[in-house]
């Protein structure tokens, strides 16, 4: 067996599982966004940098309220939260400049949700050539850029979006 040396993973492998509540509710109510990966805020959705991302660059947008049904979304949270998925692709779009993206929902544990009971949307940059061999021979995904680095990037350019 061949090993692949990735010290960032124990900080994921010391809390899972460990943290009560939900996530998607708890880091929000931190203030502490940095930390917390949280890009932006908006009245009742927030952009969220994904800590265990598919790709550099992945994110979330999520309601603040805690709601697990499409259908329990209200208009104005529905509204804003299309709204911050656009934001993300221009964000994403200027900073990293991707090819393309995968964009969706995971409903329900057999659908892949790693979150369950909060309805949020990822948004994956996706790079021509980016599924490697990596994956097909080792089952391995590496990333190429750290979360912090990826963070101030898109942080930098969000202020220069606004502006």
């Amino acid at each position: 067996m061949k090993k692949i040396w990735a010290p960032w993973r124990i900080q994921y492998i010391e809390k899972a599982g460990k943290e009560e509540g939900c996530i998607l509710c708890n880091k929000p109510g931190e203030k502490n966004d940095e930390l917390n990966l949280i890009l932006y805020r908006g009245q009742s959705n927030f952009i969220i940098l994904n800590a265990y991302p598919y790709t550099p660059g992945h994110l979330m947008v999520a309601p603040y309220r805690h709601v697990g049904d499409l259908n329990g979304v209200s208009e104005e949270e529905t509204r804003e939260h299309n709204e911050l998925i656009k934001l993300s692709l221009n964000l994403l779009r200027a900073v990293i400049k991707p090819d393309g993206f995968n964009i969706g929902m995971n409903l329900g544990r057999v659908a892949g949700a790693g979150v369950l009971g909060h309805v949020h949307t990822h948004i994956v940059p996706r790079w021509q050539g980016d599924n490697n061999f990596m994956p097909v021979v080792a089952d391995v995904k590496v990333l190429s850029e750290g979360l912090a680095a990826t963070y101030k990037k898109l942080k930098d350019g969000l202020v220069q979006l606004q502006q």
